[in-house]
């Protein structure tokens, strides 16, 4: 998850490795989806993406941790075509990889990006287990190899070479690798409970960090009533969206979802965290 407590994140290679062409273009659809991707052979986009969103995922840190954005670096949202040379790992949400310092030298490079780190003493959260330690019915260990079935996929499997990558289940479906968030749900497939703390973490504006002592990848569903439900989008949902789920206005609320359905709960405690500060940015010139 991403780097909360004192120590702070740890230090990046130097020098930091780049894309090998990128472009940086505004982006004035007035949208309000984002989207990241990476495709084979290097290929990194990022559509409709402010800086802030830019800053969270080049660093791995929460809203709530990124101090001194100027008021553009929300309002204004851009466009990243970028090819790196070869491949790139790719790496688990909350964690940084080989993306995330090239998206760190892009916005040194183009938006004239200077920073620094601090510590604060903020709110925070632990997950733990309930008392007596016993699991929720809707946790469980997994026995997924989502690596030999990615590398089975690469291999020609569905959504191998030459085909599409298989889409993510539909909601009320398990999820068998990765993590997914939707309107008053959220489930993960075989992956570590520090990507729930970092969910909850985003979910909370509040520093969550996995003290549950549970090693290892589980799989889990939760479903609860927001504190605020959604509005539909208007005129309905964009052309091949998937189906969302209903709410139910009368379901438990997230933290009691979470004691109830997986066997976890929420410590507040206090603690150190790592802030993100922003020097000095500017807007890019357009390509």
């Amino acid at each position: 998850m991403p780097a909360l407590e004192a120590q702070g994140p740890p230090a990046p290679p130097n020098p930091l490795p780049s894309f090998e062409v990128a472009a940086v273009k505004p982006n004035k659809s007035g949208q309000n989806l984002i989207r990241f991707g990476m495709l084979p052979g290097g290929r990194f986009t990022a559509e409709n993406v402010p800086l802030r969103q830019l800053l969270q995922f080049a660093f791995q840190v929460q809203p709530f941790q990124v101090e001194g954005v100027p008021g553009w670096g929300t309002s204004e949202r851009f466009d990243i075509t970028a090819k790196a040379d070869g491949d790139i790992a790719p790496t688990q949400p909350g964690q940084v990889g080989p993306i995330q310092y090239m998206m760190r030298s892009l916005l040194a490079d183009r938006f004239g990006l200077v920073y620094h780190n601090e510590t604060k003493e903020m709110p925070m959260y632990h997950l733990v287990t309930r008392p007596g330690g016993n699991l929720g019915p809707k946790l469980t260990k997994s026995t997924t190899d989502c690596a030999a079935l990615f590398a089975a996929r690469r291999g020609g499997g569905p959504g191998g070479p030459g085909g599409p990558p298989p889409g993510p289940p539909a909601f009320g479906e398990k999820m068998v690798c990765g993590f997914r968030v939707g309107p008053g749900t959220l489930a993960g497939g075989s992956i570590p409970l520090s990507q729930l703390a970092n969910f909850l973490s985003q979910n909370l504006s509040r520093t969550v960090l996995d003290k549950t002592g549970l090693e290892g990848n589980y799989d889990f569903e939760v479903t609860y009533t927001p504190d605020q439900i959604p509005a539909p989008p208007p005129g309905g949902a964009p052309p091949g969206a998937p189906a969302l789920p209903p709410i139910d206005p009368n379901g438990p609320s997230l933290t009691t979802a979470l004691q109830e359905q997986l066997g976890l709960k929420l410590d507040a405690t206090r603690g150190p965290v790592t802030m993100f500060v922003v020097d000095k940015v500017s807007q890019p010139t357009p390509d």
